[in-house]
């Protein structure tokens, strides 16, 4: 991210060429989002997972090889490959999750999933500067590829089993008089109809929701946060930015740790409740990080809100895992779906607001409709329906 953010704006030399770059990259995660479920029918989700790490490697290493006169049609490439085959990779990934450790594992995997990334994160963020700086892009790109390499080889030796990812591996799956499928064959779906399944699902269409509004929110703390950076140190503005995702990755690892030791220890889950009152949390710390607070209170804002977004990750993720198999894969895609349009029309939006107000405010309305939405959403499971049909914390079994 790091690398190829400043990538672009030096081949371009033009700002305006980092908004084309991301808006392109999340079109394409929009559109895969959109097809996942189709595809996870059909093709079996360790294939997905191994040829869209290798794609990602390969389009790494077109921009290595390009000429100077072919960077920007390389940079368009790596915009769509790596938008696209990230969102099928995290669709394939997470509705396997349930089939490889099983369903009262899939807590505690997503928590491991989770923690990884955020540690990875951390060691990306902290070596990109040195990286660049010291032995310039070509080694950055050829490294970055190296983890596509190194991720697919991993694919290569998980135990995913089953075939098509979209077949319920349950016995009663060709039931319900062939709901889901067409002429008796499973994984043929018909793309309608699954996808408003998995958003008539109880609950889940407010959770997505919520999940949308989240991105919206997410994507004015990502634009605001070098705005604010820069006015605390105009000299040095990558300071506090860097400073900040480090602290929030630390934070996100740290909670994925007393998630893991609750699980174990207990046998529950943190339920669908935790996503509600998560996005409360982490929003209300990513809007007291603007508030100007002196460094050591920011850090442990910056560590509150790496927790609670690992606190929501998990919950969510381990929400969607209880559908049927049949609607898991739609489910994800879906997800990734209104993220993409979420994070999208939210840079839009406060790109163009940051112009005439402050980070604070720009933040702490984003960030206030998802706490919003999230009290409604709280509200909505807490009540005699929604215990009726979302699992309750702790309890988090198959929806009906």
């Amino acid at each position: 991210m790091v690398a190829l953010n400043l990538f672009v704006y030096e081949t371009t030399g033009r700002a305006f060429a980092l908004g084309l770059f991301m808006a392109v990259r999340l079109a394409s995660g929009f559109v895969a989002g959109l097809v996942a479920g189709g595809l996870l029918a059909r093709v079996r989700a360790k294939s997905v997972m191994l040829w869209t790490n290798a794609a990602q490697a390969a389009v790494m290493l077109l921009l290595v090889f390009a000429p100077e006169g072919m960077r920007t049609a390389a940079l368009t490439a790596v915009s769509v490959v790596v938008g696209g085959c990230g969102t099928l990779f995290m669709v394939a990934l997470r509705g396997s999750i349930p089939e490889m450790v099983g369903e009262d594992r899939r807590s505690w995997a997503n928590s491991l999933s989770i923690t990884g990334r955020s540690l990875a994160m951390v060691a990306g963020f902290a070596s990109a500067g040195v990286v660049v700086s010291l032995v310039g892009y070509t080694v950055a790109f050829v490294v970055d590829m190296a983890t596509f390499v190194v991720c697919a080889v991993t694919v290569a030796l998980l135990p995913v089993p089953g075939g098509g990812g979209g077949k319920d591996t349950r016995p009663d799956s060709q039931g319900d008089s062939g709901r889901g499928t067409r002429k008796g064959r499973p994984g043929r779906w018909r793309r309608p109809g699954a996808f408003l399944a998995s958003a008539a699902a109880p609950g889940l269409g407010l959770m997505v929701v919520l999940r949308s509004v989240d991105a919206f929110g997410s994507s004015s703390h990502n634009a605001a946060l070098p705005v604010h950076s820069a006015a605390l140190d105009a000299a040095h503005p990558a300071v506090f930015v860097s400073g900040f995702w480090c602290l929030w990755a630390l934070g996100n690892a740290a909670a994925q740790q007393v998630i893991q030791r609750y699980v174990t220890r207990t046998g529950r889950t943190v339920g669908a409740p935790g996503f509600g009152y998560g996005t409360c949390l982490m929003s209300g710390a990513f809007i007291l990080a603007f508030a100007g607070f002196p460094w050591a209170a920011t850090v442990v804002i910056a560590l509150v809100a790496g927790a609670a977004d690992g606190l929501t990750e998990v919950s969510y993720t381990s929400h969607l895992q209880t559908l049927p198999a049949g609607l898991r894969s739609h489910a994800f895609g879906l997800s990734a779906t209104v993220e993409n349009l979420g994070f999208g029309v939210g840079m839009i939006l406060v790109a163009a607001a940051l112009d005439r107000y402050g980070p604070l405010t720009v933040v702490a309305w984003s960030h206030g409709a998802a706490v919003v939405i999230a009290v409604v959403f709280l509200i909505r499971v807490s009540g005699p329906r929604g215990r009726a049909g979302v699992p309750a914390a702790g309890h988090d079994g198959p929806v009906p």
